[in-house]
């Protein structure tokens, strides 16, 4: 059995308001074994973030509450620059 020409792919609705189904892809190479292809087809699919969203949408966070998350986090990274710069 040959793998060429053999695509993994899955649809997912986007859980931005519209609903716009979008799919991956993953085309298996010839020789390639299909256990590389489902490592590539994952990395894909986590940098979507569809996961990621789904867990944050699992319980309201008050706008307040996510702005302050964002400012802790900036100057969290930020302190990390300037650390490195030194």
């Amino acid at each position: 059995m040959s793998l060429l020409g053999l695509i993994i792919s899955s649809t997912f609705v986007a859980l931005k308001r519209g609903g716009v189904t979008h799919m991956l892809q993953v085309q298996v190479k010839e020789g390639e074994s299909i256990d590389r292809a489902l490592k590539r087809y994952k990395r894909k699919f986590d940098r979507t973030g569809t996961m990621r969203q789904l867990r944050s949408r699992q319980q309201f966070t008050k706008p307040s509450v996510a702005r302050r998350k964002e400012k802790i986090k900036a100057s969290y990274i930020q302190s990390l620059r300037s650390n490195e710069e030194e």
